[in-house]
């Protein structure tokens, strides 16, 4: 196959849905190639409707936990298209318990996914843009990461990580013009909210000024414009409707 150097090609990693999803539907229309990664192959019924809308996204199998899947993530995009401009790790999971009850296998489990997760995927990729000189990462951080929050010890400390971690990704990146961004979204309506009870959406809407939730679309919209501003590396723009203010 013949490699097309026209346009960008992006990875988004944990895409099969929430604000993962929403950054591929923004990203597709003005990219070349949109890979989404997904840690099982996306439903026949939702890749249909989706490949029918944006026939230039396509999906890549991985776990980016484990660093020989996401390093050959990498590899199978560089294989086939030849450059790696655009990426954003997203990929998360969460095991909330207060820390005197949370095992250790829970409190690794998060860090492994979210915060060695995010390095096994930049590695392979920091490599291949400094040989381009050019290309853009964004990372999926939290308000919990820099305010800490109830019950989520492992999640907090994953995404305080992932801010230490784009900083630095930030001043390696940038003597070979790559800059690496995060965002931090607040309360965003997602599968990962929706499992929150009643009193306690209650008790965090009470705290945000702009009294609703944010929708995976508007983080997106964040992630896009941090990925294409050229100007600005190591930042953390926070997308909450005031909760953090």
């Amino acid at each position: 196959k013949g490699k097309n150097t026209e346009g960008k090609v992006d990875l988004v990693t944990g895409a099969a849905k929430g604000i993962g999803l929403a950054t591929v539907k923004r990203l597709a229309p003005t990219a070349e190639r949109v890979i989404m990664n997904v840690h099982h192959p996306v439903d026949p019924e939702t890749w249909t409707a989706l490949s029918t809308t944006y026939p230039n996204v396509r999906q890549l199998v991985g776990d980016v936990a484990e660093a020989a899947q996401a390093a050959n993530l990498v590899q199978t995009i560089i294989e086939q298209y030849g450059h790696l401009d655009g990426l954003v790790n997203n990929a998360g999971i969460t095991r909330d318990q207060l820390l005197t009850r949370m095992s250790t296998a829970d409190f690794n489990a998060v860090l492994q996914t979210n915060l060695v997760g995010t390095f096994n995927v930049i590695k392979p990729a920091l490599k291949v843009m400094q040989r381009q000189r050019a290309g853009a990462i964004v990372n999926v951080a939290s308000v919990v990461g820099l305010h800490g929050n109830l019950g989520q010890a492992n999640y907090a400390a994953s995404k305080a990580g992932i801010i230490g971690l784009t900083k630095t990704v930030a001043k390696e990146g940038a003597r070979r013009q790559i800059r690496c961004n995060a965002v931090a979204p607040g309360m965003i309506n997602t599968a990962m909210t929706d499992q929150l009870n009643e009193r306690v959406k209650a008790a965090t809407l009470a705290t945000i000024p702009f009294k609703r939730f944010g929708e995976a679309d508007e983080v997106a919209q964040a992630i896009e414009f941090l990925l294409k501003q050229p100007y600005l590396t190591g930042q953390v723009l926070t997308v909450d409707g005031g909760m953090t203010i």
